[in-house]
């Protein structure tokens, strides 16, 4: 790895030497000592107050105008490339400067994706050195540039690539890579600092001894940003840093609801938490340098609203929340505040049956308020995407649950009609019905044309769907046509059938009788199934009934939680 760099940095220092001359970078240094630093900018001194950046480069000329406003000075990236020239030029326009992110595998904390071998995989590590390096010869001379900074919470993410001993010996690998890059970072540009972000401050202890090149830390810290000055106390470290994502509490910090799902701050919460965040991080005088909370977003799902202080494009309290604490000027006009959002029903809500939303809002400038509801179903398929909800009324609303089983959440959008919104969710969940009548079919003996007897959860057998829980399920062969059959254990008339489906569902189905398990009669038939809860009415006699599908509705196979045969 050495001598890799050695050449890495003689091929820098022959591409510098080739170059034309350019007009002279912003200086950016980390000066004064132990305790008592300072960020300055061309020797004046520079508090960094800003947000990390999520729309398309392409939007910067429109949107910094509006950051500048509000008292931002920076924006933290992720990466750095061939695409991030628009920023940088909207940056240095509106006197905004950008903290260029490097990307390492694997970044973002837990559950991301990219394990890399830090200790023996050298191409990789020699590809991602030289990648960086063509980007900061491009864009080291550009005036927006503030300083580099490389990795995002790979040293926490490694535990989803390794453990014990190996992991350790992965996480002191890299940051001595990220050392590595430091210091040729250094070479090619010396006009501007070098940090490296992990989440909350586990890193640090590994930056104190094997990255002594960093001139500052950077951390990832939300509702326990509050801590991070007494976790630097404690580690005894001597160098500064700055926060690069932090604001209110994150799915990850808050309690559980009566749904067993992350309950959501309020807009009121969020608001306070960005608040809160920034006053910690700027008590730590003469060590926190700034930082950049999160975040500068337009997407309108399931992360997106809770974070994003403009989803949309529509400013929420945590906007103005920002604003205040970095001196701006926003404008005079606020948006909605929700007091009250209470729901009739919140764990037992009949899949496509209603329920009632109680809201409470107020304007602070008296502008009308009107409403939207939506729903996520992130805790059933992990879906971002928030949908406009079914619903009537204008308040109470009455909202249409959907068919499909298990936990959703509902939002509640309140517009004040000049850009500005307030919103507010709640969870509830979707139950099947209880059909009236007695299930003839529990417990009775089934057969299936297949069943998944291998994967997570297997085996899925046919008798899963006449247990009468809705925790078990049945689960074919990925093709078509499959069946499933239920034996009455006697001629029976019914009245009912209800099917629970699974994820994977029948788009194309048949329900059929049988009296000898041979000869079949159709008794309802559709195309056009959508899953959740089929309560199909049906007056029929037999003693066998099937599920007969010729169409999936998905990828998989066909997969029923229940299968139940009513006769009242």
């Amino acid at each position: 790895m050495k001598r890799a760099l050695v050449l890495v940095l003689a091929l820098v220092a022959s591409f510098v030497a080739a170059q034309p001359a350019a007009a002279a970078p912003s200086v950016v240094r980390v000066t004064g000592s132990q305790g008592n630093w300072r960020l300055t900018v061309d020797g004046a001194p520079f508090q960094v107050k800003g947000l990390t950046w999520g729309p398309p480069v392409s939007e910067a000329a429109a949107r910094l105008p509006d950051l500048h406003a509000i008292g931002v000075n920076t924006v933290r990236t992720w990466g750095t490339d061939g695409t991030t020239q628009p920023l940088l030029d909207a940056a240095a326009a509106n006197g905004i400067k950008v903290i260029n992110g490097f990307w390492l595998q694997p970044g973002g904390g837990p559950g991301s994706g990219g394990c890399v071998n830090y200790v023996t995989d050298t191409n990789y590590k020699n590809n991602s050195l030289t990648e960086f390096l063509r980007w900061v010869n491009v864009y080291k001379t550009h005036p927006g540039v503030l300083m580099w900074n490389v990795g995002n919470e790979s040293v926490l993410g490694m535990q989803n690539c390794f453990s014990g001993t190996e992991l350790e010996n992965q996480r002191v690998a890299y940051v001595r890579f990220v050392n590595d890059v430091t210091r040729a970072i250094h070479a090619a540009d010396p006009n501007h600092p070098v940090t490296s972000t992990d989440a909350w401050t586990g890193a640090w202890p590994y930056f104190k001894a094997y990255a002594p090149d960093l001139d500052l830390y950077a951390v990832n810290s939300y509702n326990a940003v509050c801590q991070v000055k007494n976790d630097w106390n404690a580690g005894g470290y001597t160098k500064p840093y700055i926060l690069t994502e932090g604001g209110p509490a994150g799915e990850w910090e808050v309690p559980n609801d009566v749904n067993g799902v992350p309950t959501e701050p309020s807009d009121v919460a969020k608001r306070d938490g960005y608040r809160n965040a920034w006053n910690c991080l700027t008590s730590h005088t003469g060590v926190a340098l700034g930082g950049t909370l999160f975040h500068y977003g337009t997407e309108q799902d399931f992360g997106g609203v809770w974070f994003n202080l403009v989803p949309g494009n529509e400013k929420r309290l945590s906007y103005y929340s920002v604003a205040a604490a970095f001196g701006g000027n926003p404008g005079s006009n606020s948006p909605p505040v929700i007091s009250r959002m209470n729901l009739s029903r919140v764990t037992d809500v009949p899949a496509g049956g209603t329920f009632t939303v109680d809201v409470g809002a107020s304007d602070p400038n008296g502008d009308a308020i009107s409403y939207e509801l939506k729903i996520n179903s992130k805790y059933i398929d992990n879906s971002g995407a928030l949908v406009t909800a079914s619903y009537t009324g204008s308040g109470p609303f009455t909202v249409r649950a959907p068919d499909r089983l298990g936990v959703w959440k509902l939002y509640v959008y309140a517009r004040d009609g000049h850009g500005n919104v307030g919103i507010e969710s709640r969870s509830f969940r979707v139950v099947a019905p209880t059909p009236q009548g007695e299930n003839v079919a529990r417990g009775r003996a089934t057969t299936a044309s297949s069943y998944q007897t291998q994967g997570d959860g297997a085996p899925f057998p046919p008798s899963n769907t006449v247990d009468g829980s809705l925790t078990t399920r049945w689960a074919s062969d990925w093709s078509d046509p499959q069946w499933l059959r239920v034996d009455l254990g006697a001629t029976t008339t019914f009245q009912q059938v209800q099917l629970v489906w699974e994820g994977a569902y029948g788009r194309s189905y048949q329900l059929q009788v049988s009296d000898n398990d041979r000869d079949w009669r159709t008794v309802y038939s559709t195309t056009s199934g959508d899953g959740g809860v089929d309560s199909i009415d049906v007056t029929a006699t037999g003693r066998y009934v099937r599920m007969y599908g010729t169409a999936r509705g998905t990828g998989w196979g066909y997969s029923l939680y229940e299968l139940g045969v009513y006769r009242r």
